[in-house]
């Protein structure tokens, strides 16, 4: 069923309800019409790494996680899992006649906001700090989620439309204040390429305003959305958003005219209460009947699209038992395998399992399954924590795990209880022959909105990029006593571990909320079961660093794209148990919407492994500031030592074009070039790995 034939379908049935029929559909819980024979259907679920909050389900690595792959194809296999676990689901419960909250097929998901700030607590949500990665993945994602039958598997939403990234505490209130060349640049392409592209059938609109608008009541909904970008889905907003329009940003006097407000904007699905009141709305005149009519016939050509009204269902042949299968656990672990970034080796990794006797698992998120999920998750059937991970995979050596701290309160533990924890995982390391030190947030602290405030964290956010003074404590005690230490760090987002740390653990992987799986995938990768392939999707900065203040959107000094100082660990940064050597770079060709480039990539080591090369160009133009380097291209090769293989990439001229201040793109007037390798460009990503990008001067 393509999308005019759904809509007409949808306009045919709209016009046999009432007025205040029509009204009640456009509220998330939408009662049943049963004089029209229409069930009751819940719009709101979850699915950002998963089917999300409605029991059992494949728990895969969190979205930040996922974007360390550096691989759209994965994520795309990972989205087609998830709707598969979603249409069983949704079977299921409609065998039951169970059709409440998270029970449908509409997924408010991917966050393809940019994570701008390192402090944002939601950023784990996220795609990470590119605009680039963060299309490329969405687009993927939402492929997976939606399928390519004649009907959609399930329904994708690319949320937060359109500039939202934080502060938690202040997100029903602000206004976010951002130059029309950052909002062209960096806050909207990701929205553009998913509906343009992808063909999403859904956006979300943000909490805050923009531009003085509330996101679910501003201009950019028909302006650019519908007319600009030929959105032909529906757009609702965030759960809370329209009450805001007139409770929190004053923006409104009356809830009845911040409902005809969003409704008259092109918001046409509430996620709250707030559109009860447009039928006072219309009764008072500040909405027409077509406006309801029209927000009406878009969200039931959603419902059409999805098969929801036909005689023999789509999908209805998933069986329950998909969920959480082998086949999809396997899927599973590979994501979490692909996710794991290696920042630091000084030849200690591989541990080897045959003359291993003694491992230490010391840290609180040594056995924190919190740490495993991220938030927007579901409950898988099988947990593996990094305890039992090590437990697993080094069968011949002794294993002691101890929690050694809380994530960040000394004070949860009465009397010498925190001290006695800090003593024994002290203990347990000073008598292995290695130490994993288990470090890391999770989404008790770090995420939405949260109400968790003390020096550490705020709402959610994070008021400072160290570690608590807890886990500081006891990271610094136990590299000051141990040779062999190696860091496992579990969190949404960069984190500093400090001069101390940093320098005295000879290893360091992080895992970000690497899913069910993630113990698991995390000790084979210190066993060398495989080699690691993950990069950062984010910029690891030092605490300490100056940073803009959190509020400002503005994107001077922010990201790789436009940082002033040298960072810790730079975007697009991972090592790996192998080498490769990069040769040959060139352009094959140009048209007029894309470059293709190609170069040969070799694996000069003595391990089979995976890399992600990536294509980064960099341009000038004197009419307007550009990025140090903007990234543009992927590619994921798997090599044998010795192997030889070229890699092509075709690069959309869109993303080596300029922002000029008024928004709009050009081709640079200065010199542009492309840069390939396993790596960013720049100095220290250079520094770190030892190995240098291949330039190929385009003009």
């Amino acid at each position: 069923m393509n999308m005019q034939e759904a809509k007409q379908r949808a306009r045919e049935l709209v016009e046999k309800m009432t007025v205040e029929e029509r009204i009640s559909q456009l509220r998330y819980a939408s009662p049943a019409i049963e004089r029209l024979g229409i069930h009751e259907y819940n719009w709101w679920n979850e699915a950002s790494h998963g089917v999300a909050r409605s029991g059992m389900a494949t728990v895969f690595p969190h979205a930040i996680a996922l974007a360390a792959t550096f691989d759209p194809e994965l994520i795309g296999k990972v989205g087609e899992a998830v709707s598969t676990e979603g249409r069983a689901k949704y079977n299921k419960s409609v065998e039951w006649g169970d059709r409440d909250i998270y029970k449908g097929l509409t997924y408010w998901t991917p966050n393809i906001n940019i994570f701008r700030d390192p402090r944002w607590g939601r950023g784990q949500e996220t795609y990470g700090e590119d605009p680039f990665l963060t299309a490329q993945m969405g687009m993927e994602y939402i492929r997976g989620i939606q399928g390519d039958g004649e009907f959609l598997k399930a329904s994708a939403c690319s949320k937060h439309f359109a500039v939202h990234s934080g502060p938690e505490p202040s997100r029903h209130t602000f206004d976010a204040v951002v130059s029309k060349h950052d909002l062209w640049e960096t806050y909207l392409p990701a929205f553009e390429w998913t509906v343009k592209e992808a063909k999403v059938s859904g956006v979300m609109g943000a909490y805050n305003r923009l531009y003085g608008y509330p996101c679910c009541a501003m201009p950019l909904i028909r302006d650019v959305l519908r007319d600009k970008w030929g959105f032909e889905g529906y757009f609702v907003s965030d759960c809370g958003a329209i009450n805001d329009i007139y409770a929190n940003h004053k923006f409104s006097a009356s809830l009845p005219e911040a409902a005809a407000a969003a409704l008259k904007a092109g918001c046409n699905l509430n996620c709250g209460e707030a559109y009860e009141h447009l039928t006072e709305a219309w009764e008072e005149d500040l909405i027409s009947e077509e406006d309801i009519t029209e927000a009406a016939v878009q969200v039931y050509t959603i419902r059409f699209l999805l098969g929801e009204f036909e005689e023999n269902r789509p999908y209805s042949d998933i069986p329950f038992s998909k969920l959480d299968c082998r086949e999809h656990r396997d899927l599973n672990l590979k994501a979490a395998r692909e996710a794991m970034v290696l920042l630091k080796n000084d030849g200690i990794l591989p541990l080897d399992r045959d003359t291993t006797e003694t491992i230490a698992v010391i840290g609180p998120n040594a056995m924190n399954q919190i740490a495993l999920e991220g938030n927007y998750n579901g409950m898988a059937s099988e947990y593996v924590n990094p305890a039992d991970g090590f437990r697993r995979v080094f069968s011949k050596a002794e294993i002691r795990a101890a929690k050694g701290c809380n994530i960040w309160n000394e004070r949860l533990c009465s009397w010498a209880g925190f001290e006695n924890m800090r003593s024994e995982g002290v203990a347990y390391a000073k008598e292995a022959d290695t130490v994993i030190l288990c470090l890391g947030l999770d989404c008790t602290i770090e995420g939405e909105e949260n109400g968790t405030r003390n020096e550490f964290f705020d709402d959610g956010d994070k008021r400072t990029l160290r570690l608590p003074d807890t886990q500081m404590k006891l990271a610094e005690e136990i590299c000051s006593c141990c040779e062999n230490v190696i860091v496992l760090l579990m969190a949404g987002s960069a984190i500093d571990l400090g001069e101390i740390v940093t320098e005295k653990a000879r290893a360091i992987v992080c895992a970000w909320y690497p899913g069910a799986l993630g113990g698991l995938a995390a000790a084979e990768l210190m066993a060398g079961v495989y080699s690691p392939s993950g990069r950062l999707p984010v910029t690891f900065y030092r605490d300490g660093d100056p940073m803009p203040a959190f509020t400002d959107y503005d994107m001077k000094g922010r990201t790789y794209r436009y940082l002033e100082t040298a960072p810790r660990y730079p975007f697009g940064y991972g090592l790996s148990y192998t080498a490769f050597a990069y040769s040959d770079a060139r352009l094959i060709s140009e048209d007029d919407t894309s470059y293709r480039a190609a170069a040969v990539v070799t694996n000069t080591g003595k391990t089979a492994g995976k890399e992600k090369a990536q294509v980064y160009a960099r341009y000038t133009d004197s009419r307007t500031v550009t990025p140090n380097f903007q990234l543009c291209g992927l590619k994921t090769l798997e090599l044998l030592p010795g192997e030889s293989r070229e890699v092509v990439f075709d690069i959309p001229k869109y993303w080596v074009s300029a922002v000029l201040e008024d928004g709009t793109r050009a081709e640079p007037d200065g010199e542009i070039s492309l840069w390939i390798g396993g790596h960013q460009p720049d100095e220290r990503s250079c520094e770190l790995t030892g190995t240098e990008c291949r330039k190929v001067v385009l003009r």
